[in-house]
């Protein structure tokens, strides 16, 4: 039985697999869980929530209504979504995983930046607001609505949409220089930093109308530049094979060789959780690993860290000892010169070249791929033939007979026969008497 575009239709819409995760958390429910109430495994949950697949039918109506946000959530996040201005530097989170006993709710401030003459740039910017082709500007009012008189003011004020081009640009100006010291802290090298965040944001613009619906573009772009700036491929290049030199300050460069030594998984997860400040099941989910994979994962690092670093070491809670790892790791990230990256009109412009080049790349495969089936069709044979058989040794049969060769005794008495022959012996040549 087919279903109906009717049916498609009506389906429910899901959020972001992100946001599958992070509803399902809020809820207190587990996957097991999950899976029971919908009638699916726990790997099927799992991939729902990674985007590799999405339910469908009577699952997907289930699986929306278990995961749906309560009305007092949906009241709270309105406001949020609708903000369009910048937004505070993150905290650190508010609980971090340590022992068993030290399940603890301690809030975590942000050291504060001193005052200085300039403005330091932005090491681990906050997630920008929702940069989306819906974003809106204030316009001339029309002359019909200054005549009603009736409305607030936000209504006798026209909307216009910002265009892709501006929503991506605004995206890529608030993110963009602090995405390059972030992949440069993963990587240790500047030029990949500055290639993984370009190429990520030509991605992004790719795929545009998934990002601009995203809960959190600047996630978006920062799991796809994290996932290109750690590509084991990478070690097959000569200039991205070896890291750049560290810092000088004794310091700064024991943070900077306690970060590569870490592997990669431990070495983003330290850098989300205490860097960006992502909380443990964000984290978690950017990761693609379950919470407490991430929360032991963030304990074996800062673990690792602190042997290189006394200050860690010494202090008396992991909350001090993430706003201590968060003023180190922006230390470091904005001691250090990163390139700039390009303007976003060049990103736009190489991402546009880059999906027209893989076109024509596949539509000459494809032409190809015609001729060379049109070839073989023209000259393949149009009946059966059936093949020669290859020679064989055939054993048993006795050798070829017949007459050899006389010898020199044998052409001797042939020659003396043919020349007696009318002089013979009498019983040869009978006498008449």
């Amino acid at each position: 039985m087919t279903r109906s575009t009717t049916d498609e239709a009506a389906a429910p819409q899901l959020p972001s697999p992100k946001e599958r995760r992070r509803l399902r958390e809020a809820k207190t429910l587990s996957e097991e869980q999950v899976a029971a109430a919908v009638g699916v495994t726990r790997a099927t949950v799992r991939s729902w929530e990674t985007g590799r697949t999405s339910p469908r039918g009577r699952k997907r109506a289930l699986y929306a209504k278990l995961i749906a946000p309560e009305p007092e959530a949906l009241a709270t996040t309105a406001p949020a979504a609708a903000m369009t201005g910048p937004t505070p530097v993150p905290t650190a989170p508010e609980t971090v995983p340590g022992s068993a006993a030290e399940a603890a709710a301690e809030p975590t401030p942000v050291p504060s930046a001193e005052p200085s003459s300039e403005p330091a740039p932005q090491a681990f910017p906050e997630a920008a607001p929702e940069v989306k082709a819906m974003m809106v500007v204030p316009e001339a009012a029309t002359d019909a609505d200054r005549n009603t008189g009736t409305g607030t003011e936000a209504e006798e004020v026209g909307e216009r949409r910002l265009s892709p081009a501006e929503a991506f640009d605004e995206l890529y100006a608030r993110t963009a220089p602090g995405l390059v010291r972030q992949a440069y802290l993963l990587t240790g090298r500047r030029a990949l930093a500055r290639e993984s965040v370009e190429r990520a944001f030509q991605l992004a613009w790719h795929r545009w109308p998934e990002v601009a619906v995203d809960r959190d573009p600047a996630g978006w772009v920062r799991a796809a530049a994290y996932e290109y700036a750690m590509s084991p491929w990478h070690r097959l290049r000569r200039a991205h094979r070896h890291p750049d030199a560290p810092p000088t300050e004794p310091g700064k460069r024991a943070l900077f060789d306690a970060l590569l030594d870490l592997p990669p998984a431990y070495r983003r997860t330290l850098l989300l959780y205490d860097g960006v400040g992502l909380d443990l099941p964000e984290t978690a989910a950017e990761t693609e690993a379950s919470t407490p994979a991430a929360a032991g994962r963030l304990m074996t690092a800062r673990a690792a860290v602190a042997e290189r670093l006394p200050e860690l070491a010494s202090a008396a809670t992991p909350a001090e000892q993430s706003a201590l790892l968060h003023d180190r790791l922006g230390g470091l990230a904005r001691a250090e010169h990163v390139p700039v990256p390009q303007p976003a009109r060049a990103v736009r412009t190489g991402s546009e070249d880059r999906a027209r080049l893989w076109t024509r790349a596949a539509v000459a495969g494809v032409a190809l791929l015609i001729a060379v089936t049109g070839l073989t069709l023209h000259t393949a044979p149009t009946h059966y033939e059936p093949p020669i058989s290859p020679a064989e040794r055939v054993g048993g049969v006795p050798p070829r007979g017949g007459p050899q060769k006389l010898t020199a005794q044998d052409l001797k008495l042939q020659k003396t026969l043919r020349e007696q022959l009318a002089h013979g012996p009498e019983r040869l040549i009978p006498q008449l008497r």
